[in-house]
């Protein structure tokens, strides 16, 4: 890892450079344990002409980017990681602040605190390149809203995100509105995560569960703003249980085991060890993933946008090898990887056929370190091919806000962080 510093002539700018394939975050500092309470993937946007609309950025430039997040964990003494992944020129932030959310994109200012890097305020963070801010004095809550307000440079894109993020965040008027506590400086909405990608908490003797897929795992279809995706009621559920996990959602919608996309990330075989296994205080991730390179190798190609491609020819040993690829690699870094089964999603019969195969391979292989029947919790028994109605948010591929809840009871708790 190489990081380097540069001063503005006002001496209030940070300018890092790290080398893009070093997990950074996931280093424990001395004198700390780090857990990470709350996070999201990122995914390069599309960059050609005439988008379509679900794929145009907000107007970021010298504006403030407020953001909403929930932590699963609480502590004291906390830490946001940001990420210019995918970033072709520097990310700027001018200034940063975290603070309780007071509904909508209000903030109650009062408790406000300022967010810095390397004792500065400003940060340019490199193409590539990740940091965790300075340690923030803060009392976070578990479950409780708070907003991450970044006033963001003059020459500021977006070309990263997460798309669909389930929760509504807020792009401001020009100007810096990270300490400013009105809706009305707040006129854009937006629900994609942008640049903060990681929440971390100060808590000795914790550790961190990472749910890590695709549209399912991400929530896909879940009620706006309510956090219903079934990582969430997981870690609602382990409250109950135990004071010392966490709970983060590394999900993308659309993403694949082993394809890339132009609209859904890099295959999941190849962002595991950034994602799935960077964060501070990972030690048990759950992979759900697979139904994509089943469907999308049936997709018709599509001019301009096709967020299908390439629509690679998969069969039932081609996903069981990346499967175990990934557990190779968590196993390498000592991490234990549940394999969750895939879900029913009322496939024609060549690709059932897939499905069930590899759902028994999952259930019998002893590959994984658990299993989670994931598809046994939702089909529905008189047809175990589909989502049971109750549970179908009414596209019969995606759960309902039950469905996600039912997914969650059906984790073992004897398979969580080796309970």
């Amino acid at each position: 890892m190489k990081i380097s510093f540069a001063t503005t002539a006002a001496g209030a700018a940070l300018l890092v450079s790290i080398g893009a394939a070093t997990p950074a975050f996931a280093q424990q500092p001395a004198g700390g344990h780090w857990v990470t309470s709350w996070a999201t993937a990122l995914q390069s946007i599309p960059q050609r002409e005439a988008l379509p609309p679900l794929y145009r950025a907000p107007e970021v430039a010298g504006r403030t980017v407020r953001q909403i997040v929930y932590p699963t964990l609480g502590g004291e003494v906390a830490r946001v990681h940001i990420s210019n992944l995918y970033g072709r020129t520097p990310l700027v932030i001018e200034s940063m602040a975290i603070a309780p959310s007071a509904g909508d994109s209000a903030v109650k200012q009062a408790e406000s605190v300022r967010v810095t890097f390397g004792g500065r305020q400003s940060v340019s963070l490199a193409p590539g390149a990740e940091l965790d801010s300075d340690p923030v004095h803060i009392g976070l809550k578990q479950w409780a809203p708070y907003a991450i307000s970044s006033y963001m440079g003059a020459g500021q894109t977006m070309v990263a995100w997460h798309r669909v993020a389930s929760q509504v965040n807020y792009v401001s008027r020009p100007g810096d509105h990270v300490a400013d506590p009105s809706v009305g400086a707040f006129p854009v909405r937006f629900t994609q995560y942008a640049w903060v990608t990681g929440l971390a908490v100060e808590a000795p003797g914790a550790q961190t569960i990472a749910a890590i897929g695709d549209s399912i795992t991400d929530g896909m279809r879940s009620s706006l703003n309510e956090n219903h995706r079934w990582p969430d009621a997981l870690a609602r559920r382990l409250a109950h249980e135990r004071t010392d996990l966490a709970v983060i959602d590394l999900g993308i919608s659309g993403n694949r085991l082993l394809s890339d996309s132009p609209c859904y990330g890099e295959a999941l075989e190849r962002r595991f060890q950034r994602d799935g296994l960077g964060h501070a205080g990972v030690r048990t991730a759950v992979l759900l993933i697979g139904i994509n390179d089943i469907n999308f190798q049936a997709m018709p190609p599509r001019s301009g946008l096709d967020c299908d491609f390439p629509h690679t020819q998969v069969n039932a040993d081609d996903l069981i090898g990346g499967y175990k690829r990934v557990i190779a690699a968590a196993h390498a870094r000592g991490m234990r990887l549940l394999g969750a089964t895939i879900t029913p999603a009322a496939l024609p019969p060549e690709r059932e056929a897939i499905r069930t195969k590899v759902n028994q391979w999952i259930r019998t292989s002893g590959q994984f370190d658990g299993v989670v029947d994931f598809d046994a919790a939702l089909r529905d028994p008189a047809d175990p091919l589909r989502l049971r109605r109750d549970f179908d948010s009414g596209d019969h591929i995606h759960p309902s806000d039950a469905g996600y809840a039912a997914m969650a009871n059906a984790v073992p708790l004897t398979a969580i962080a080796g309970k």
